[in-house]
């Protein structure tokens, strides 16, 4: 899905559940569909029990929206569909209405990178009710696994310390679409290149690689399949040592090393694809200390991730660079993130806008009313507080803000007045036109990075992280707190 390119040219606009397309048939067919609604998109809870997650996938959104149209095949498809009474399941002037689809919601959205909390809103589509519902399932699409996976590489990024991190995960990620999505997001999330040539090709990010066991075991030994991939390509020669003898290999490496010395060119070190990475790399670090390539760096692969990169940094090992792929690319450990969209208020025949509370019996699921916006507090150390307000209701300018935690209203922070703040949705499109020029992906990147070093350390910790304080902005907990009775009352079975 990343780019949002649909194959061969054909339209992705049914690229969604059937029921957004009911329910989008029902607001036409019983003239709600001029409605105007809010809807919001959020998760409920971090993903790898982490602390914080980054925001990915808004590109897409862009590119999906900017060209969603039914096509003549799509609108064909509609008319074929029947019901359980084997007549048309959509009417053909309902039908017609979608040829003339043009999306016309405003959208904001948190740019790309931003560092982000449960409950509050990634994406916020304000408009008729029919176009807001039916972009539901592909945003959800495009956001829940780009920013998986961005998080994912912040938190594999962050356990190596700022050494550079490799995405080498496209042979096994999930598919053509979720392997170029992948290596996109794990960009933003802070890799510093990919194994994957198209990715590179379309987004610009530095694409590594040189060499696989295949290569060495099609010469008759190891030392001549060196000798002749540095004939083939002296400027891109870093060797894979474990296709025999793992400590052998390196001093294989050393040799052909001396020779690219001698010619001019530079190597560019050697892989550790198996074994006991801690103690080979130790090894491996001293062959080529005492051969003189103290700046031959030592690439690790083999399953990595933030847990095993952590342990191997415990136990000393000498790896100056990680080559991540499987765990990364399919977020080993979490294979969703979870997100939902929700509706959050509806306006009325005259106009008046109605705030809507979906209800649970679980309080994380109990839904937010209003037209949310996210307001993130800092000082001179850092960020202190999110809070989750309605843009009908600011938060007033010239007093404390008090927060309360949306799943216990006996917890509140107050945060003092003055605090430097900064609102996280930015205007993306207004009524279907896009008025946001998103910035290149190095600046989506950089900023997750910025952003990251603005929260303490806490939240970072890969084993019962800090929990970073948000929360609603109290009147709209109170009015939170007021909706949920008055739909529990109106709705629920009388006590008999």
């Amino acid at each position: 899905m990343a780019g949002a390119q649909a194959p061969l040219g054909r339209s992705l606009a049914l690229l969604t559940d059937l029921y957004q397309l009911t329910m989008a048939y029902g607001y036409w067919k019983l003239g709600r569909d001029r409605l105007d609604a809010v809807f919001h998109l959020s998760f409920r809870t971090h993903p790898f029990s982490g602390g914080y997650t980054v925001a990915c996938g808004l590109q897409d959104v862009i590119q999906f929206l900017s060209d969603l149209r039914f096509a003549d095949d799509d609108l064909d498809y509609l008319s074929s569909l029947k019901g359980d009474d084997d007549l048309p399941l959509f009417e053909p002037p309902f039908i017609e209405h979608l040829k003339s689809f043009r999306f016309a919601c405003d959208v904001d959205g948190v740019p790309e990178g931003t560092i982000v909390f449960p409950h509050e809103p990634l994406l916020r589509v304000k408009g008729p009710i029919l176009h807001g519902q039916i972009v539901e399932t592909p945003l959800l699409n495009m956001i829940n696994f780009q920013t998986l996976i961005a998080t994912k590489a912040a938190r594999v990024c962050h356990a190596a310390g700022g050494e550079p991190v490799l995405e080498f995960g496209l042979r096994r990620a999930q598919g053509i679409d979720g392997a170029i999505a992948a290596s996109r997001a794990a960009f933003v999330g802070g890799c510093a290149a990919t194994s994957n040539v198209l990715a590179g090709k379309m987004f610009g990010i530095p694409v590594r690689g040189t060499l696989a066991h295949s290569w060495v075991m099609s010469f008759d030994s190891e030392l001549e399949a060196f000798d002749a991939y540095a004939r083939a390509m002296p400027n891109n020669c870093s060797f894979l040592v474990d296709t025999y003898d793992t400590l052998q290999g390196v001093r294989h490496a050393v040799e052909i090393a001396k020779k690219l010395r001698q010619t001019g060119h530079r190597f560019l070190g050697i892989r550790l694809d198996s074994g006991d990475l801690a103690y080979l790399s130790i090894e491996a670090r001293k062959i080529l200390d005492d051969a003189g390539f103290t700046d031959a760096p030592i690439l690790a692969t083999n399953d990595l991730d933030e847990q095993v990169i952590e342990s191997l940094k415990l136990q000393g090992a000498k790896i100056a660079v990680w080559g991540v792929g499987t765990r990364l690319a399919t977020a080993y450990g979490q294979p969703a993130l979870g997100g939902v969209y929700k509706l959050g208020a509806v306006t009325d025949a005259g106009g008046k806008w109605r705030y809507k509370v979906k209800l649970s019996e679980q309080t994380a699921k109990i839904s937010m009313p209003g037209i949310l916006q996210v307001r993130r507090f800092s000082d001179d150390h850092g960020f202190i507080a999110d809070a989750i307000f309605d843009e009908a209701h600011p938060i007033p300018a010239r007093r404390d803000c008090t927060i309360v935690d949306p799943g216990d209203v006996m917890r509140h922070k107050t945060i003092p007045h003055g605090a430097a703040c900064e609102d996280l949705l930015v205007p993306i499109f207004r009524a279907g036109s896009r008025v946001y020029d998103p910035p290149p992906l190095t600046e989506a990147q950089a900023r997750a990075r910025r952003q990251l070093a603005g929260f303490h350390e806490g939240i970072k910790r890969l084993l019962n992280p800090h929990e970073y304080p948000v929360g609603l902005e109290s009147s709209l907990s109170e009015l939170r707190t007021q909706l949920v009775l008055e739909a529990r009352r109106a709705n629920l079975p009388a006590p008999t």
